[in-house]
């Protein structure tokens, strides 16, 4: 039989290996921001709410809605409806896969490092600029769009752009050249379009990308409109049958009010025949008869 001495070495033992156990877990939920709002959004398929912290690792699911997430003190995101994302942070930057959907990013001049994947893209701002950019997926195409500052988007096989403020560039699908191909792996350090297989939008492709989002925009505020239709339709009819009950209550009200009047000049016809003073008299508006 144990001594109470080795039952307690013993359990001191068990709890020592449980914190082992439990550190490295800890170290790798580092921490890559906070919410600073949503609406119709879900992390692990937990409701999110403002200032619930998001770790390395969380898959963000934003539905007919929005989220922003704040990732530290000089970034952004704000991730669009119908939009999954996950995040990942190591000890240099934080990475947002986005595996549908949109996102808008904001970043200081002296924002710490971020950047964002798509498959094998990876859109990164330019240091030394404040960055307002978009990122979205349609149709299998990736649009990068810059609105202030610069993006840099490079690609797995080392082929790399800068967008500028004010420019706009779809990444497409690259299929794999065939083995020994020629230029098969050459990379011209971010050059023409035709070395690039990350093309630069033309005009009438760009103006197809944004007609199809506005498009989207279009059917979504159709929706409202035909929700809002709808819920005005039901509005009046509750009206109208709220105004029915009450023309209803006062005809009810009317007819007690003239039975009351009945029963009272009863009363009175009564007394005159035993000659007594009139118990009743009659509201204003009415008389016994």
């Amino acid at each position: 039989m144990l001594s109470k001495q080795s039952i307690l070495r013993l359990s001191l033992g068990l709890f020592l290996l449980g914190v082992i156990a439990v550190v490295p877990a800890l170290a790798g939920s580092a921490v890559v921001g906070s919410v600073a709002g949503s609406m119709n959004a879900t992390v692990g398929g937990q409701a999110l709410l403002p200032n619930t912290t998001i770790f390395s690792g969380d898959s963000l699911q934003v539905r007919d809605g929005v989220a922003v997430v704040a990732l530290g003190g000089a970034s952004r995101m704000v991730f669009g409806r119908d939009t999954a994302a996950s995040f990942l942070r190591d000890s240099n930057e934080v990475t947002v896969l986005l595996g549908r959907g949109s996102v808008s990013m904001f970043q200081d001049a002296n924002g710490a490092p971020v950047q964002m994947k798509v498959g094998d893209v990876a859109i990164t701002p330019v240091s030394g600029f404040k960055t307002l950019g978009e990122v979205a997926m349609l149709n299998g195409a990736v649009l990068v769009t810059a609105k202030d500052g610069m993006l840099r988007v490079a690609k797995g096989d080392g082929q790399v752009v800068n967008v500028a403020k004010g420019k706009t560039i779809t990444v497409t699908p690259q299929a794999k050249a065939p083995q020994g191909a020629a230029g098969a792996g050459r990379c011209c350090g971010g050059g023409g379009s035709a070395a690039w297989g990350i093309a630069a939008t033309a005009a009438g492709g760009a103006a197809a990308v944004m007609a199809g989002i506005a498009l989207s925009r279009a059917n979504d505020a159709k929706s409202n409109a035909a929700d809002a239709s709808s819920a005005a339709a039901a509005a009046a009819a509750a009206a109208s049958a709220a105004a029915a009950t009450a023309s209803a209550a006062q005809s009810a009200a009317s007819a007690a009010a003239a039975a009351a009047n009945a029963v009272g000049c009863a009363l009175n016809a009564q007394a005159y025949a035993a000659g007594n003073p009139s118990p009743y008299t009659p509201p204003a508006g009415m008389s016994c008869n």
